[in-house]
């Protein structure tokens, strides 16, 4: 594409009628710049794009995108945001993949990952090409591809959805993090659906306030649009039981579907019944009643499916096909996730990294143990200081055993991290053991038959990151070399 054809995208905000070299590729990190490649420099939190500008043009850079004028040998486009034409450079750039897909957006602090592989799920086995971008990786039809970040940042994003259009993809689903959000990386996403799970304490390093999370996230509900197409209808996905879905239904012209347990909602579970291999229930959409019988554990799991189920619904997908779907599903990669070594007791990994998302597992946990509950659990360095008393307060509240370690500390020395914790139960009775490998080790030689062991925090993440170095780390390998050990 010819540089004056794509800048016309941002016209009139930025002129541009200089020479005219033909673009390749769209770049924002220079060790990827090629010959014909536009290189957009970027100001991020540690490092300046601008500072790479030079050594672009010497690995081939066609033009500069920049928010300063540069002195160098090729055409310097100057915007004042370059992140924002970043997001619709690369929509153009790719042809406006999302335009041609089936786009499902999940937004919310915890079920983002299970939803999304169910709603996957489910249209896969309707025999549609699907896609799946998110936590644990992105899938582009049959392929997996390792991501940094839960929604990477919007050049990647086009360039991904480009592939998936490419690669036949008919259905694409995208978990959708709130600084995703705030940050623009979706800007140039056309969602056809957008699903809320719910809003619990998190993040707050970043958004400060409750009142600011809740408003990112509600700007994936107000970015469906505000016209009605009769052949392709919008929808917002929303959890009745969650009051902030009020807010959400009000920052979306989108038609509204909702589920929930405890209000009345458009699908609705009843007749909850859960036991240590599975959770049963009735669907109830207006007067039928579709019953389900899952492998997944949990009242929060029964969210999960209800948000899938219905983001299925509304693109066409009836419910019993959904429901046959979901019932085959043994679960999710480091969701309640059971390590099993022939030991006579239960050993689980789960995610569980906010106050909430313990609180849910473990309360899961004490429907079906018969003796005591150990939980090994720590927080994350850098992130959110405020939810570590919550976190062990819950530990100590639904556990018997809570042992307090790290997580990922990364900059942060693991023993601040845990006095603050420990902040929140003074007097409660549980053990600090600062080394992970050596707190599940502790775990797994205490625990007897019958009991259960809930490694919470870290789940599918095969690393930990330990003052700023990343190190292998898997809390079910540790924790199955334990068990065999033992």
């Amino acid at each position: 594409m010819k540089l004056q054809q794509l800048l016309k995208v941002l016209h009139p905000l930025v002129p541009y009628e200089g020479v005219n070299p033909e673009i390749f590729s769209i770049e924002n990190d220079n060790r990827k710049v090629k010959k014909g490649s536009l290189f957009i420099c970027i100001k991020g939190y540690t490092v300046d794009g601008h500072d790479f500008a030079e050594s672009a043009v010497k690995s081939g850079a066609a033009a500069i995108l920049a928010e300063r004028p540069l002195k160098l040998d090729v055409p310097i486009i100057v915007v004042k945001d370059t992140a924002r034409a970043m997001a619709v450079l690369a929509d153009a750039f790719y042809g406006q993949p999302t335009q041609k897909l089936r786009l499902i957006g999940i937004t919310g602090t915890n079920g983002k990952t299970t939803t999304s592989h169910l709603i996957e799920k489910i249209f896969a086995d309707q025999g549609q090409q699907t896609g799946l971008i998110g936590t644990m990786y992105t899938k582009i039809a049959s392929r997996r591809i390792d991501t940094k970040n839960t929604t990477p940042e919007s050049l990647t994003l086009q360039k991904t959805f480009h592939q998936m259009v490419e690669e036949g993809v008919e259905t694409a689903v995208m978990e959708v993090s709130s600084h995703a959000l705030d940050l623009g990386r979706v800007h140039g996403c056309d969602f056809d659906v957008a699903v809320f799970t719910n809003l619990t304490q998190d993040h707050l390093d970043y958004h400060k306030t409750m009142d600011e999370y809740k408003r990112a996230k509600s700007l994936l509900f107000a970015q469906l649009g505000n016209s009605f197409d009769l052949n392709s209808p919008k929808f917002a996905i929303l959890n009745a039981d969650d009051s902030a879905s009020e807010m959400f239904q009000r920052s979306t012209a989108a038609l509204i579907y909702t589920y929930g347990i405890d209000q009345k909602a458009d699908i609705q579970a009843a007749d909850i019944q859960m036991t240590s291999s599975g959770t049963k229930f009735n669907i109830v959409v207006g007067e039928e009643k579709y019953p389900i019988q899952l492998q997944l554990l949990g009242k929060f799991n029964v969210y999960n499916v209800l948000a899938a189920i219905a983001a299925a619904n509304v693109s066409g997908i009836p419910i019993g096909k959904a429901i046959e779907s979901i019932e085959s599903v043994k679960g999710v990669a480091g969701r309640f996730e059971l390590v099993n070594a022939g030991q006579d007791f239960t050993v689980l990994v789960d995610y569980a990294h906010t106050p909430d998302s313990l609180e849910n597992v473990l309360k899961t946990i004490q429907h079906f143990a018969k003796k005591k509950i150990f939980v090994v659990v720590g927080c994350g360095g850098d992130r959110d200081r405020t939810k570590r008393p919550l976190m062990a307060q819950i530990a100590c509240r639904y556990a018997t055993n809570p042992i307090f370690t790290s997580d990922n500390p990364r900059s942060e020395e693991p023993s601040a991290i845990l006095k603050e914790m420990e902040e929140g139960v003074k007097g409660e009775n549980y053990l600090v053991i600062e080394d992970r490998k050596e707190a599940i080790n502790t775990a797994v030689k205490q625990a007897e038959a019958g009991d259960v062991i809930l490694i919470a925090g870290k789940g599918h993440e095969t690393y930990q990151i330990i003052g700023g170095v990343v190190h292998d780390f898997d809390d079910r390998i540790v924790a199955r070399e334990a068990i065999e050990e033992r």
